[in-house]
């Protein structure tokens, strides 16, 4: 397995409650899938949650090499996350593509979040896995 790309990225938690405080569901629905929304609302405090999700995007951007540029949109990079197994980011769309093309498989993803920190770290791997493969239709 090489690594063709790596990123990670910190999260703020108050500065996200303020930004979902201000903007709510036009911001959530910008940045999030319905899935993930569902994820963190389902949460005693679903903020430290999507500060993690949104860490990851950022990350997962940055092992990609793109940020919003090249046509990589918000919601083309998911945060899954099934009971008992570790967190996953599934690429969608033009951020898949540009996964593909730089000649990696899947993403590997870690979160934490403590105290008024959400952290996320991503690499582009070229193993075996292909990228944006749900789980559940291997």
């Amino acid at each position: 397995m090489a690594v063709r790309g790596i990123g990670v990225d910190l999260v703020k938690i108050p500065r996200m409650r303020e930004v979902i405080a201000r903007w709510d569901e036009r911001f959530l629905r910008r940045v999030f899938t319905e899935q993930e929304i569902a994820y963190c609302r389902a949460r005693r405090d679903p903020v430290p949650h999507f500060a993690a999700r949104f860490a990851a995007k950022e990350a997962g951007m940055k092992a990609l090499g793109t940020g919003l540029r090249l046509g990589v949109k918000w919601r083309e990079l998911e945060v899954r996350r099934e009971r008992g197994s570790a967190p996953m980011l599934i690429l969608h769309g033009r951020s898949r593509e540009i996964g593909f093309s730089r000649g990696g498989r899947r993403m590997l993803l870690a979160l934490t979040h403590e105290g008024d920190y959400a952290l996320a770290q991503a690499m582009l791997v070229d193993d075996d896995a292909v990228v944006g493969v749900d789980p559940a239709a291997r």
